[in-house]
Parts: C-alpha cells; structure tokens; sequence
C-alpha cells in the first residue's frame, strides 16, 4: 500500500497557512473566485481547514486549502526537534505529531493546518509585508520546513507600509519563491502569473498546472461571451419592448397615459436589474454587498438627465450618428436634444424635409391608443424611439458589468460603484457607435431580428467589454 507522500493527485493543492490575521482567507477567496471564504479581523476566525476547489466545467483546475493560524508554534517546533533524524525522515516526524496529538485541544490548529500539508497540499505561505519582520515568524517556517512539501511565500500588504525587502530576504531562506500578491487588487493577469509560480514548485504540477492555466483562460473568455450574451439581450428586449394597458372609457384619462409610462419604465428598470444580478453570477459575485449610489434608481435613474449627461451621447454625437445611420426626420432630430425647449431639432428637422412631433427627455415613446372604437380599448407604448436610450442603458451596464469583472473575491466591505464622467471615452469611439446605431435602429423597429443579427451584435459587445476590462 503506497504512502501518503506517495500518492498521485489528480490536481494540484496547497494550504494557504501563516500567522492569524495575515490575509490566509483573503488570498484563498482571490484565487479561488469564491466569495463564500470566511473573512474576519478578529484573530482565530478561521477554526477548521475547508477546501475551496476552482473549477471550470466541472474539472478542478486546483484546490485551496483555508486554515488556521499558528498558535502554538514554539511548542510543536520543540517536539519535533527532540527527534534527532535526517531531513529524508523529519516528515515523519511530524506525522508522528499529527497523530500523537489529534485529539489534544491545545494543537487544534497546528494539526488543522498540518493535515492537508501532509496529504499532498504544496504550501503557500502568508505573511503581511506592511508590518516589520520578526524572528517569531522564523519557527512557523521552520515546522513547514520540516514537513518537506513544495513551498512558497506570498508577501500581502493590510496597510500602506512597506517592509516587503526585509522580509524577502528572510523568507528566500525558507521557500523556494517569494512573491507579493494583494488580494484586494488582483486582476486577471496577477492571478496568472500565481498559477504559474505554483506550477514551478513541482515537476509533477508543471503540467497540470499549465493546463489548469490554459481552461482558466478560457474560462475568462466564457464569463465575457455571457456577460456580452446578456448586455445582447437586455439592450434588444428594452429598446424592443411594448407595454400594454387596456381601458374601457371613450378616451383614456390622463391617470391612464401616466400609469402606461410609469409600467414601461418600471419594466425597463427591472430587466436592468435583473441583468447586473445574473453579471454578478456570471464572475461568481453573488454574495457581493453593492452600493451604487449613482447608478441605482435612488441616485441617478435610469430615466434621470443626470444619467443622460454621463453616459449618453452629446447633442453632437447624437446629430452625426443619426444622419449617418438614415434615421434623421423631424421627429428623429428633436429627440436627438430631448430635455431641452428650444426647438432646434425642429428646425433643423425641417431644413432636413423631415415632420415630426416634439419629444421630451422623459417622452421616451409615444402612446398610442389602439382598439376598438367602441368598447374595450387599450394604450400602447413601445418600442423604444429615444435614440440616446440604448447608449445610456449600455453605458450603465458596461460600467457595471467592468466594475464587477475587477472586483476582488477577497473584498468583503460594501461595494460602491462611482460615478466616472469619464467612463463614456473609454468605451465609445465613432466607429463603436455608428456600429452599435446599425443595430439600434433595428431594435427600435420592433421586427423580429435574425440570430445571426444578435450574434453578431453580442460579438461587438464582447469586444468593447475586453478592452474595458483589461485595461
């Protein structure tokens, strides 16, 4: 019957170990992409080792192990240390210990850490660079020396001060790399660049690892094609929408137009709503705890000028891209200055031989009444005919969806999504828009589009999601 140390694993794991409250947790939340790891300041939060697998698939790239800090280190060094054997045995050793002192409370931790390292898990070692190094850390790391498990170190940062040089030059006596990896601020290609110095600990892991690196890619790619799916479908199912209201007088009352508005801007609302949940889904957010003061309907709605101003078209942009797609009549130059009283989309409407009615911001379409003309009537509003309505909605959902994509699993305090006058420029460039208005007037038209239409519009958007998120 083979040994423990003799086993062959079907993906690589480590035990992510340390001092309490050094960020264990945090950094096996990042590179898990797990949100459900349990994170606390209060010291001895984690009690028991809990595996956090990554999986694309349903094939496990690799495996994090969360566990308790030392507390009794002095203690279990001195054990081993009694035993006087060369390196080949010292593993043993603390096998010895691990089952000499499974049930004894006092080394709860130590053996809940142990464990995992002595079934196979390679180490990887936390320690907080913005606090001084000291000699207590050494004992820590010469248990894990002991156990001669594939080792390396990740030098986090809690605060602004900085001590990574004195403790790069202990820890490279002790581990085979060092690292310095925030949490709070991973991104795609640090995540990466882990993956690949964990493939180096072991000759065994090079080529699991490589290809756990290369699904995680794709993996990458799969999160943006649903998201730019979903950005698809929300964009086409608002611009396309009608809502009905039926009424059964001679004229509907002006209550009637006001409550046919209010539903077809509520329904617009909750399939923007419902979108950024399934987003949050999609890049594995959905415990996270957001609060977007401007993009929620208290602070800046989705109907608001305030939202028109930041991630709408100018007068100007809105002007070029409607000549350029054919959609400039009367009515399609006034809505091109909707929110403002001076007519001047009429004019120009009519110099273009355009006739129209004028729209305000808040006209998003006009409301016509269908029907019988005795008896059971009903209002109509939709499809969508403000042109500056699709960009604002994928100006909002862009944004959201980028600052979802960027957020660290590790963070735990309230999300809060800013407002960034600048966001517009990053994403929006002539050539996107007078794309995206192609699409656009088709979705306003209210025909059924072909799949190949819609594909091609998600790959668009795809596209501009990339470039968002990666820059």
């Amino acid at each position: 019957m083979p040994s423990r140390r003799q086993t062959t694993f079907v993906h690589p794991k480590f035990a992510v170990v340390g001092h309490p409250n050094k960020g264990k947790s945090s950094i096996v939340s990042a590179l898990a992409l797990d949100d459900s790891v349990q994170i606390s300041d209060t010291p001895g939060t984690t009690t028991k080792k809990r595996s956090f697998p990554l999986s694309v698939d349903g094939k496990v790239l690799y495996e994090l192990f969360d566990t308790p800090g030392f507390q009794r280190a002095r203690r279990v060094l001195a054990w081993l240390e009694k035993h006087d054997v060369p390196a080949n045995k010292k593993h043993e050793v603390v096998q010895a210990f691990i089952d000499e002192h499974k049930d004894d409370e006092r080394f709860n931790d130590e053996i809940e850490l142990l464990e995992p390292i002595m079934d196979g898990a390679g180490i990887i070692y936390v320690v907080d660079g913005s606090q001084p190094y000291g000699e207590e850390y050494e004992t820590e790391m010469e248990i894990l020396r002991w156990t001669g498990q594939p080792s390396m170190a990740l030098i986090n940062h809690i605060d602004e001060t900085d001590y990574s040089e004195e403790w790069k030059r202990a820890l490279e006596h002790y581990f085979k790399m060092v690292r310095t990896f925030n949490p709070m601020q991973t991104n795609f290609e640090q995540h990466m660049s882990i993956l690949e110095s964990m493939a180096q600990l072991k000759e065994e892991w090079i080529a699991p690892l490589k290809a756990s690196i290369k699904l995680f890619k794709q993996y990458q790619e799969q999160m943006l094609e649903r998201s730019a799916a979903l950005v698809t479908r929300l964009v086409y199912e608002s611009v396309s929408a009608v809502e009905k209201l039926s009424f059964y007088t001679q004229e509907a009352s002006e209550e009637e137009r006001q409550k046919i508005e209010s539903n077809y801007k509520d329904k617009l609302r909750d399939l923007e709503v419902s979108t950024q949940k399934h987003i949050e889904e999609i890049w594995n957010h959905g415990h996270l705890q957001k609060e977007e003061k401007v993009l929620t309907f208290e602070g800046m709605d989705l109907f608001s000028e305030e939202t028109a101003s930041v991630f709408g078209l100018t007068r100007k942009e809105l002007l070029i891209t409607g000549v350029t797609s054919g959609a400039v009549t009367g009515a399609g130059i006034d809505l091109l200055f909707a929110g403002h009283t001076l007519l001047l989309g009429g004019a120009i409407g009519a110099l273009l031989g355009g006739t129209g009615a004028y729209f305000g911001f808040n006209e998003l379409s006009e409301v016509k009444v269908l029907g019988q003309t005795m008896g059971r009537r009903y209002l109509e509003m939709g499809p969508m005919e403000n042109r500056n309505f699709p960009y604002i909605l994928l100006g909002r959902t862009m944004y959201h969806t980028m600052k979802v994509a960027q957020t660290s699993h590790a963070k735990r305090e309230v999300f809060e999504i800013e407002m960034d006058q600048t966001f517009k420029e990053k994403w929006l460039d002539d050539t996107s828009r007078k794309s995206l208005e192609k699409y656009h007037k088709k979705f306003r038209s209210g025909s059924a589009l072909e799949a190949e239409e819609l594909k091609e519009y998600e790959v668009l958007i795809k596209r501009i999601l990339k470039h968002l998120i990666d820059a």
